[in-house]
């Protein structure tokens, strides 16, 4: 059984998670409105859906940035992995014309 110190602590902490995961999802919907606007300029002017050489360099500084921050460089890339995958997919239905 935990005591009300306990508690009071874990709902803090809890507390602090939670807003943090709200700036999350704010700053990717912000991230995303810019990368909608990318891939509505690359279907405008024959650009492809995707650039290598552009997200090995994203991948490259966000990994240098999360060892710095002391997280996971791993991680980072993973998670950073994903959000490409996605922007991909969107700059593919802009190309395709469904957005």
């Amino acid at each position: 059984m935990t005591d009300a110190a306990t508690t009071r602590d874990l709902q803090r902490l809890r507390d602090s998670i939670d807003n943090i995961d709200a700036a999350l999802v704010h700053l990717l919907a912000e991230r995303f409105k810019f990368t909608q606007q990318v891939g509505e300029l690359k279907a405008r002017t024959g650009l492809p859906p995707a650039d290598p050489s552009r997200e090995a360099e994203q991948i490259a500084r966000l990994r240098a940035l999360a060892a710095t921050a002391k997280l996971d460089p791993e991680f980072a890339e993973k998670f950073l992995n994903f959000i490409i995958k996605e922007v991909i997919r969107h700059h593919l239905a802009h190309q395709a014309g469904k957005s």
